[in-house]
């Protein structure tokens, strides 16, 4: 495994918004409104996305990912829903993250709309815990459910009528996703990334980041080239004589700022526990090496 190349990102090519430069709302097709929540951070990239999908006409939206309850970004959301002239029917959230999941509950109870979530502790106690293969009627459209776990355990995208996912921490608009030991699945998340490449989309809709609408299949590409060249980094480090986790994060994530070090360790974590899996380390607490 050592000696692959670092893939290269397709994005950089492409004419998106520059960071920080995402509009509050934006009209991505008719089926679909992005709301951008005012939580921008290192994480969360310029914000999280909230999406008000619905047929044009049936007077009937769902919110994906509420995000924060911030009344500045419910008042943004209520002002999309005025100019569908739409009322929330339903709550869809894609995992139990805060930043995706805060508003869930509050909101739900605001609009008098069912939450549904594949975490029954993020759907609550009249909310609906979803499985994946569900297709939904809501709001004169069909969603389809796709179980997404990796990221989280309880991940989910959807899939909409006009071929484009939402895919919450799935896929970002810029970089790549963060999965997390123990709470993510290196190995889940790469045949999620499979599965959402086998429905062909015609765009990823993002929970962070611009909408990927010029190939979508290429970022998918790039993402799963992207974990293999993490693992021969890992590797070729411990070749290099890092032994701890924390060395392996100073050597294969030098040219990432330190603040995201932390970040950097769970993900550096949640890799070596596959690997391990297969063989390859032999990871005792921190100390990391190889067979």
């Amino acid at each position: 495994m050592p000696g692959v190349r670092a893939p290269a990102d397709p994005r950089v090519t492409w004419d998106l918004p520059a960071p920080g430069a995402m509009p509050r709302t934006a009209d991505l097709e008719p089926l679909v409104t992005r709301v951008l929540a005012p939580n921008a951070s290192g994480m969360t990239l310029d914000g999280t996305n909230t999406y008000v999908v619905g047929a044009p006409g049936s007077g009937q939206a769902v919110l994906v990912d509420p995000g924060p309850d911030d009344p500045a970004h419910l008042a943004a959301v209520e002002e999309a829903l005025a100019a569908r002239d739409a009322r929330c029917v339903a709550v869809l959230v894609t995992h139990h993250h805060g930043d995706h999941a805060e508003a869930a509950l509050p909101w739900g109870d605001r609009f008098g709309a069912q939450v549904a979530a594949a975490d029954a502790a993020v759907a609550g106690s009249r909310g609906r815990v979803l499985e994946p293969g569900e297709r939904l009627a809501l709001a004169g459209t069909a969603i389809g459910v796709v179980g997404t776990p990796g990221h989280t355990a309880d991940h989910l995208a959807f899939r909409l009528e006009s071929g484009a996912v939402l895919v919450g921490d799935h896929v970002l608009g810029r970089g790549t996703s963060v999965v997390t030991h123990p709470e993510g699945d290196v190995v889940a998340y790469l045949e999620s990334l499979r599965r959402v490449h086998d429905l062909g989309p015609s765009a990823l809709y993002c929970g962070h980041g611009p909408e990927l609408t010029e190939d979508p299949g290429a970022v998918l590409d790039f993402y799963l080239a992207h974990r293999a060249f993490r693992e021969s980094q890992l590797l070729a480090a411990l070749v290099r004589g890092a032994g701890t986790v924390d060395a392996l994060v100073a050597d294969v994530y030098a040219e990432v700022p330190r603040a995201l070090w932390p970040a950097a360790a769970q993900s550096t974590r949640a890799t070596l526990a596959k690997l391990a899996a297969e063989g390859h380390v032999v990871v005792d607490g921190d100390r990391v090496r190889l067979p």
